[in-house]
């Protein structure tokens, strides 16, 4: 696994503000192949930590859990249209590394204590 970068990008407060009105978003980890995976996740955004936190039913035994094994390099994207007349898209796309975490508390219930965590080293946003 890559070692643990130390460069932390901090989500402004708007971007913050927008990522708590959200529930889903889309997290894309690299298999031992270096095939891309992209998955629909459920999140929080950490503020103590200035993560996004991912969980899941059941996580630890899920492919993106897993393939953080090999590569922790993940991008992770919230995005929305809250209209289409004018047309406007919202957008926060964060890259950077994540760890795969267990026996944390479940971020919702029903979640396992299984959770990944992502460390930004750059995010892009627009239509915030």
């Amino acid at each position: 696994m890559a070692a643990m970068p130390t460069t932390h990008q901090t989500l402004s407060d708007d971007q913050v503000a927008y990522l708590r009105t959200q529930r889903l978003g889309r997290l894309a980890t690299v298999d031992r192949d270096g095939a891309p995976q992209n998955n629909p996740v459920g999140f929080r955004y950490n503020a103590e930590l200035g993560t996004i936190d991912v969980g899941g039913r059941n996580l630890a035994h899920s492919k993106k859990f897993r393939n953080l094994a090999n590569n922790n390099r993940v991008a992770f994207v919230v995005d929305d249209l809250p209209s289409v007349d004018p047309w406007q898209v919202r957008c926060v796309e964060i890259r950077g590394y994540a760890e795969a975490l267990r026996d944390e508390p479940p971020l919702r219930p029903g979640m396992s204590g299984a959770l990944i965590r992502i460390h930004p080293e750059r995010v892009i946003a627009f239509g915030i």
